[in-house]
């Protein structure tokens, strides 16, 4: 019996050898197999430099469109208005006419200044020969001295006379002309406040119409003094760009024209002032505008393109990098700011680092990349 057991014993480990050596090939084949097969290629991500620039900070601030001329038209004499040359809500340019008053009694004052005139200068004739032919008695004796100068004051009063009379002519003539209304700028006319058969005073507080020039106009913003004050200090940009009430951009950029040297004191802020070409007139008086204006300068800030920053439940924000190995790494950044489409980046990040934003997805810390870089501006445009 125990020999019959102990052969059973050998007969089993040569069997159990073959096992093992039969297992270690099959490992040793699966190895050269896995060895054999090709391996995935590092993913292709695109990259931007991190390179420190300067920048403007831009405040958006409120603002309202004003005419850079307004016009408000009121006669300077009185009468009644015959006619009207305007068509309401159109151009008019300097000197155009624009009403006519009744010149009647102001032609009949003028032909009466005139004949006054002539009177004048008649007696003043006649009073300068009786001066003389005094002056000629006297030499003889035949007259008294008081009587020449009693004519010498009689031509000179008749001189002054004309003057006088010159003087009436001339204000004749002016209120004549003014019964003659024009514009005194170029500019939108707006709507007549009154009409045909009107009666009119001179000086009247209603006008008769406004004309408006729109092109250029200005756009005027109330800004907090802290900026203001920012803007003189680092001799900022003066352009202004606006952004009109219905979202879209303003295609002209303009100008900043001056800031008032007062602050108000209930709102802390100062009123600055900017000119655009309005080329188009889309800008009308009183349209409510959103201007950027640029209120600081910032050197050696470091922006990169929004796209590359995640942003985490808690708040926080990273950045993948690739470093000098072309592996994949995780680097928490502070943001402040936005410009345009790019992030404000204020730690985390030094020059010469390579930001992915382009294949996140495909790539995981540790892991390798195949970098590709493009331009920062590029980027950030798209």
């Amino acid at each position: 019996m125990a020999n019959k057991l102990a052969g059973s014993g050998y007969l089993k480990l040569p069997l159990l050898a073959a096992l093992v050596v039969a297992l270690s090939a099959c490992q040793e084949e699966q190895a050269q197999q896995a060895a054999a097969a090709p391996q995935m290629p590092p993913a292709a991500v695109d990259v931007v430099e991190v390179t420190p620039q300067s920048y403007q900070v831009t405040e958006t601030l409120s603002g309202r469109v004003s005419a850079y001329r307004v016009a408000e038209i009121r006669p300077q004499v009185s009468g009644i208005i015959l006619k009207r040359y305007f068509e309401e809500g159109t151009r008019v340019k300097a000197g155009d006419k624009l009403y006519q008053i009744d010149p009647t009694l102001y032609q009949a004052n003028l032909e009466s200044a005139k004949a006054n005139l002539a009177v004048a200068e008649a007696n003043a004739y006649s009073a300068r020969l009786r001066a003389d032919r005094y002056a000629e008695l006297s030499k003889k004796s035949a007259i008294s001295r008081q009587d020449v100068d009693d004519s010498a004051a009689q031509a000179k009063q008749a001189e002054a006379q004309i003057k006088a009379a010159r003087a009436a002519v001339q204000t004749a003539q002016v209120n004549l002309g003014y019964t003659e209304i024009t514009a005194p700028i170029s500019g939108v006319i707006s709507r007549s406040n009154i009409t045909e058969g009107a009666l009119v005073s001179a000086q009247q507080a209603t006008p008769l119409t406004v004309i408006r020039q729109v092109s250029p106009v200005y756009v005027d913003v109330q800004a907090p003094a802290i900026k203001v004050m920012g803007m003189k200090k680092d001799d900022v940009s003066p352009d202004v760009t606006l952004e009109l009430q219905d979202g879209s951009k303003f295609d002209e950029t303009g100008t900043i024209q001056f800031a008032d040297v007062g602050v108000d004191e209930g709102t802390g802020t100062v009123n600055v002032r900017s000119l655009f070409a309005n080329q188009d007139g889309l800008l009308l008086p009183g349209m409510f505008v959103r201007a950027r204006i640029a209120s600081d300068q910032i050197d050696d800030a470091i922006l990169i393109p929004q796209k590359a920053v995640t942003r985490n439940p808690d708040g926080s924000t990273t950045v993948l990098v690739v470093d000098d190995t072309d592996t994949v790494q995780l680097r928490p950044v502070v943001v402040t700011r936005a410009v345009d489409n790019q992030w404000v980046v204020t730690s985390g990040l030094s020059e010469g680092q390579r930001v992915i934003v382009a294949g996140l997805q495909k790539v995981q810390p540790g892991a390798k990349a195949a970098p590709n870089t493009v331009a920062a501006h590029s980027e950030a445009q798209h």
